[in-house]
């Protein structure tokens, strides 16, 4: 009887020290996100599940095109993914659908977008702290654009989308 009892506990601690790990790593090394929307689509796709890493702004600061997974700002108990364009002090406009950064006259590399995006919307000054952001799939994303408080604060962030595990044939990392 007691070697019974010895074995369920041994059981029973080897669950526990599973569960406190999966816990830690997902504290404060990983996010984990399922894609609600086709807000992101081509890069990440409707129902795609994505890790991203909580350590890579500990070290670094986040980048232009830097796919982000942060705390919506007009709600943060949702999380949203989308692409970093507007940097801390920079000026946003989209004209014709295309984005310029300080009324540059040429406008941002947008070949990853799936379709020509439409509108005008800006300018946008960018606070210190504080990114621009847009989905991929810019004439279904709601995104700064449309959001009341229009920009992410670098607290909002949780991490930087690092790559897709589910489906199993989009395994692979996020670019």
């Amino acid at each position: 009887m007691k070697s019974k009892i010895r074995e369920l506990l041994e059981y029973v601690v080897i669950f526990v020290v599973v569960v406190v790990l999966v816990w830690l790593m997902d504290t404060f090394l990983i996010v984990n996100a399922r894609i609600p929307s086709e807000s992101m689509e081509n890069t990440i796709m409707t129902g795609d599940r994505i890790i991203g890493s909580r350590l890579s702004y500990k070290t670094g600061i986040p980048q232009r095109y830097d796919i982000i997974i942060f705390r919506y700002p007009d709600d943060e108990s949702v999380l949203y993914i989308k692409r970093i364009i507007g940097l801390p002090g920079e000026t946003v406009t989209i004209i014709d659908g295309k984005v310029y950064i300080n009324d540059s006259p040429e406008p941002l590399d947008d070949s990853f977008t799936p379709e020509a995006p439409v509108g005008y919307f800006g300018p946008y000054t960018v606070p210190g702290n504080s990114y621009f952001v847009l989905g991929d799939n810019r004439n279904d994303s709601f995104d700064s654009r449309y959001w009341e408080n229009t920009f992410v604060k670098e607290s909002q962030i949780l991490g930087k989308a690092k790559f897709c595990y589910f489906p199993f044939n989009r395994f692979g990392k996020i670019e």
